[in-house]
């Protein structure tokens, strides 16, 4: 089941690199129907009462080395993954409009980049996990570098450097690991290094390296001067997927391996790391505030939001850790619209530029329902309750506050900074008047306007029901922090009474309640 996810769309791609050109999208589509149906077969299957990875692959490889062919899904992973299909779904579907040229390769170079993301994501072994970690830079270069903007050679040489060194270090920091265990043959199974007790000056120096690793990918302050240039010279569909899911990789590894095999070193350097994460939301919104080009607005207000993400394991309580989970999806599907929308006025208007953009929702000669849909959007980035980003960001302050009142209280000012940039791209683009000699804009079809209205239904639906989907990971988040220092007692008392009549979320709250500090 595990391995259709990944090599599914590896052989959808070879497949489709011989097809016609008039059949690859068809095909393209088709392969990422059937990985989408794949992952609603996953959900139907996963028991979110069960904290382990479920669902066990495991074929020996390389046995003398460690490595070998090991997947898994949990409560950390599952959602990622379903996240992943969805963006691939609509991007090979419906998104690919400002692909001119060498349209076999872009749909092939998607679908690999979707199985390395899956690869990464499902790995248990913490070798096979940097390989499809690596993996999937090489044709996310490609996209960028082949069909990017005018500054798309440096951009995409930029994304190279940076994700390169990202992939050395958490390499390094698996071998280091692997060789101390090494009794005789290095181990790198996730389950079996979870058991393992380090000393903390090999914990701190091994966490430090990993923690350098993930936070250039997710990226974060100041590892983050990468993401602007990519975002902005990247097409839509490229920087949908990659702010979308491929960022998510760098929090993803944080959770599972940096707060998952380091719990002593993590619980000694959270409070800095609590700090770092509470300047890096303020830095994002003032960025985003000062800019003009609505694209590249949206690409620092990614580097805010993935901060909530670094506060909430640094913090790591279950409701800090649920909310971070829910803050990867969330943001994922809120930075796709975004994106999405910002491509679709760029492609009608011809300009990005806050000064010349004015009076879209003119019903009449502007763009008033992708400006409907971009109000809606950035009411999601900026948390407003009925919307799947206030639930994420709600459990990350309520778990976070306790243990780091000043960086939480920052996080809480870059939610008000999140409305001020905004309420600013909204006024100057949406509203005004238009221009009556040169504003008539070309309609947004029915088609165009389908990705944006999917996503707007699912941060919707997600934010007036949440607990459809924050049930998914609350068991996994406990685990993963059950052997943090102070959180132990916690995540213990959560876990008891399954029988109850409570559910799992009020459990989690509970037991938030019961916390001591």
């Amino acid at each position: 089941m595990l391995s259709a996810l990944i090599w599914l769309p590896v052989i959808g791609a070879l497949a489709i690199a011989f097809l016609p050109q008039t059949q690859v999208k068809k095909g393209s589509a088709i392969v990422a129907t059937a990985i989408l149906i794949l992952d609603f077969i996953l959900l139907r299957q996963f028991d979110i009462k069960i904290s382990s990875f479920q669902l066990t692959e495991n074929l020996p490889w390389l046995e003398n080395l460690g490595l070998n062919y090991s997947l898994g899904v949990d409560g950390l992973s599952l959602p990622l993954v379903v996240l992943n299909g969805l963006l691939t779904w609509l991007i090979v579907c419906f998104c690919d409009r400002q692909i001119k040229e060498r349209n076999t390769l872009f749909h092939v170079l998607m679908l690999l980049i979707h199985a390395g993301v899956s690869g990464a994501i499902l790995s248990t072994n913490t070798l096979l996990f940097v390989l499809f970690y690596e993996i999937e830079l090489i044709p996310l270069y490609l996209v960028i570098a082949v069909w990017g903007g005018g500054q798309r050679s440096y951009a995409a040489m930029k994304f190279l450097i940076f994700t390169a060194i990202s992939g050395i270090l958490v390499l390094v920091g698996f071998l280091a690991l692997g060789w101390l265990t090494a009794n005789p043959t290095p181990v790198f199974d996730y389950a079996t290094l979870q058991t393992l007790s380090l000393p903390i000056e090999i914990q701190v120096t091994l966490l430090v390296v990993l923690l350098l690793g993930f936070t250039i990918k997710a990226p974060f302050v100041p590892f983050h001067t990468w993401l602007p240039d990519a975002y902005v010279e990247s097409t839509t569909p490229t920087v949908m997927m990659l702010g979308g899911i491929v960022a998510k990789l760098g929090t993803y590894g944080l959770f599972r391996f940096c707060v998952g095999l380091f719990p002593d070193a993590w619980a000694l350097l959270s409070p800095w790391i609590a700090v770092w994460a509470g300047l890096g939301i303020l830095y994002g919104a003032m960025v985003a505030i000062a800019q003009k080009d609505i694209k590249r607005m949206v690409a620092y207000s990614s580097i805010g939001h993935m901060s909530y993400i670094l506060l909430a394991a640094a913090a790591a309580t279950p409701l800090s850790m649920v909310g971070g989970i829910i803050q990867m999806v969330s943001h994922g599907l809120v930075l796709a619209l975004l994106f999405y929308l910002v491509g679709v006025i760029e492609e009608k208007v011809g300009t990005r530029d806050l000064d010349v953009l004015n009076g879209l929702l003119n019903p009449i000669r502007g763009l008033p329902s992708t400006s409907a849909l971009l109000i809606l959007g950035g009411m999601a980035s900026a948390g407003i309750p009925g919307l799947v980003g206030f639930i994420s960001e709600f459990l990350i302050f309520q778990g976070s506050f306790s243990k780091f009142p000043i960086p939480t209280i920052f996080s809480i000012i870059g939610t008000g900074l999140t409305a001020v940039y905004f309420v600013i791209l909204l006024n100057r683009t949406c509203f005004g008047k238009l221009d009556n000699h040169t504003a008539y804009y070309p309609k947004v079809s029915g088609i165009e306007q389908l990705p944006a209205l999917i996503l707007t239904a699912l941060i919707v639906i997600l934010g007036v029901q949440p607990s459809w989907l924050v049930r998914w990971s609350e068991v996994s988040a406990i685990q993963i922090i059950a052997r943090v220092p102070e959180t132990a007692i916690v995540a213990s008392t959560s876990l008891v009474n399954e029988d109850s009549n409570h559910s799992t979320y009020e459990k989690i709250a509970l037991a938030f309640r019961r916390d001591p500090k």
